[in-house]
């Protein structure tokens, strides 16, 4: 078989002959940034091979190279096949850095009401005037304490055979750990002498590329502190269609022993930073898409992305976290929030729980953007949701210059309508490297707002400015020379790239268009947009209007919740009754499956212009048209 070297690292994996270097680098653990998936076409996996033989169409992906760096033997990862024993450089800027993690959620009031809690006791011992057996001993102290009634707890094999000698090697002195289960109460951990202030549980967004950990101590109510990190599972590719073939392939064990060792370097960091041991972590609650929940759990999620789309539960989760592997201790409950769809799972749920949509009498709009988008519109009485692909742009991806939200991304933009010179703020501060998505929007807004582009994204060659010209791909707008870039070149938007920003961005209107039709409300019936998530947070909500990403309501009823997918997660942690309803939002939604419904490629057409082919739905985005119009003329 061949070898495939990797450099700086001289990392070596064997690799049958046909394989990518994509995949040989991820088989060899390099997080190699492909955001399109694997399929050519964000040309983020730039990779140069130093010697040996594969076979490129070099001349297929010109767009993404100059002739120097073809010469050094530039290709793309994912395009390229190895053919024999080959040496390949990974440059720093093709792999994932270190990302911008949305790890704040929302300020928010939480009845603490935790489904964990110790009670110390001091028994006495037995004697033959009293000879109860140790654990209708143990029980009724605990009720005794305020705990449950002792005939409701159950006690489990693992716990029962620890109890006589800890109950005699403390002098009968204790605590118990109890906790409310599906159907009833359980002991899940007796110690020696008084341990109850030492009782913490962890809540988990699992997120296709990022895990948030909050540690909270469940006697006080605080958070303790905060972790993330990426989610390896990123080496198995880059999104859920990736993961899900890739499981096909007897990969499932790998992608569960992934998210799992995900999950503890984040619990693990949280953790040695408070200087809290894992063994007195005694509750997990877990909020994640369907599928990767499904991975997490061991479970096969094949048959989510064929025809019915059936996922094999949708109901919530109460396992044992050991049965997994989670690092915390060993009697420890997981809690994994419920789903309504393959496309709609509890992230989403976490969202609806975070923002609070569920429980009111007016109509909320909820929007939740990534590679793919999720929309849910409704109130405490119904709500209508569905899920699209939002295609790659937003992200970074079929953008010449797109990027993800790492360092050096350009995430502010603003641009002077009549010089036309951008001011722009980076990640970090630093020199740029290209735009993220929230940059993107900004500057899609920008330009039309300065009628550099016209409403279907042509830029007006017109205009006399040396940062409209013509560029190896066709007219394109200059953002940063390459004297202030950290690439050495011009970093530039081009024609197409604002075509498929227009496109993705034309496919989250439509959704929530199609939701709102089917309900039967306008955007007058509309009293919020919550906004989810990292690129939700992050955009300027008057620029998502402005270029038709969302309806146009008032900007002080639209409101980023932040990471709603820990606070939700939060919330179900520390709040039991919280929890019990969780079901019954899922229950609750009707999912609308957009591929099936007639209207929704009538309305994506229609938002395929900026902000959309009928302006009397954006008012305020026609009268800075109609000023823009005035100023050039």
């Amino acid at each position: 078989m061949p070898t495939v070297t990797f450099f700086p690292s001289y990392r070596k994996i064997e690799v049958e002959s046909g394989c990518t270097v994509l995949e040989a680098s991820q088989r060899a653990g390099f997080n190699v940034n492909v955001v399109c998936g694997g399929q050519g076409k964000c040309g983020k996996c730039v990779v140069f091979i130093v010697s040996g033989k594969t076979e490129f169409d070099s001349q297929k992906f010109l767009r993404f190279f100059t002739s120097e760096e073809l010469s050094r033997g530039a290709c793309l990862a994912c395009q390229t096949t190895v053919q024999g024993n080959v040496k390949v450089t990974i440059p720093d800027s093709t792999l994932i850095q270190e990302q911008k993690i949305l790890i704040e959620g929302t300020e928010i009031g939480i009845e603490f009401r935790p489904s964990v809690k110790k009670y110390y006791i001091e028994l006495s011992a037995p004697t033959l005037a009293d000879p109860s057996p140790d654990l209708s001993r143990l029980l009724w102290g605990i009720q005794k304490s305020g705990g449950p009634v002792a005939e409701k707890i159950y006690a489990p094999l693992e716990v029962l055979r620890d109890i006589p000698a800890i109950l005699r090697h403390s002098n009968w002195k204790v605590t118990g750990t109890i906790a409310l289960v599906p159907g009833g109460y359980r002991l899940i951990d007796l110690q020696e002498f008084d341990t109850s202030k030492k009782l913490y549980g962890v809540a988990v967004d699992l997120g296709t590329t990022t895990i948030v950990v909050y540690l909270w101590d469940l006697v006080s109510g605080k958070v303790l502190g905060v972790a993330s990190n990426y989610n390896r599972q990123i080496s198995c590719g880059e999104d859920i269609l990736a993961r899900v073939n890739f499981a096909r392939k007897n990969g499932l064990t790998k992608l569960q022993a992934l998210a799992v060792d995900s999950i503890n370097t984040a619990i693990t960091m949280v953790s040695d930073a408070t200087s809290i041991d894992l063994d007195d972590i005694y509750e997990v609650v877990v909020a994640g898409n369907t599928v990767m929940t499904h991975m997490l759990l061991g479970i096969d999620p094949e048959y989510m992305i064929a025809e019915p789309y059936v996922p094999v539960v949708r109901r919530a989760l109460s396992v044992a976290s050991n049965r997994i592997g989670i690092a915390c201790n060993p009697n420890s409950g997981l809690f994994a929030f419920p789903a309504v769809s393959d496309f709609i799972g509890g992230d989403i749920i976490a969202d609806i729980l975070a923002c609070g949509m569920g429980e009111r009498d007016d109509i909320s709009l909820l929007i939740d953007i990534g590679t793919n988008f999720e929309v849910v519109l409704g109130n405490r009485e119904w709500m209508f949701s569905c899920a699209g692909a939002a295609g790659p742009a937003l992200e970074g991806g079929e953008v010449l210059y797109g990027m993800r939200a790492n360092p050096g991304a350009i995430e502010k933009i603003t641009i002077d309508p009549g010089t036309l010179n951008p001011v722009y703020a980076t990640i970090n501060d630093i020199q740029p490297k290209g735009i993220c998505g929230s940059g993107l929007i900004d500057f899609l807004a920008g330009l039309l707002t300065a009628c550099v582009i016209d409403r279907t994204g042509r830029i007006n060659m017109e205009i006399k400015n040396p940062r409209i010209r013509q560029g190896r791909f066709g007219p394109e707008f200059v953002v940063a020379w390459a004297s202030e870039t950290d690439i050495g070149k011009d970093i530039v938007i081009t024609q197409n790239d604002v075509k498929s920003l227009i496109m993705s961005k034309a496919s989250v209107h439509a959704a929530c268009i199609t939701l709102m039709k089917a309900a039967g409300v306008t955007c007058d019936d509309i009293a919020t947009i919550y906004f989810s998530g990292a690129f939700g947070n992050y955009i300027n909500k008057t620029n998502a209007i402005t270029i038709g990403l969302i309806p146009e309501i008032s900007i002080d009823h639209i409101t980023n919740i932040g990471n709603g997918a820990v606070t939700g997660a939060n919330i179900a942690l520390i709040d039991r009754k919280k929890r019990k309803i969780l079901d019954n939002i899922a229950t609750k939604i009707a999912y609308i499956e957009l591929n099936a419904e007639p209207s929704f490629m009538d309305e994506y057409t229609s938002s395929t212009f900026l902000p959309h082919t009928d302006l009397s739905l954006f008012p305020r985005v026609q009268k800075m048209l109609d000023e823009c119009r005035l100023r050039r003329n």
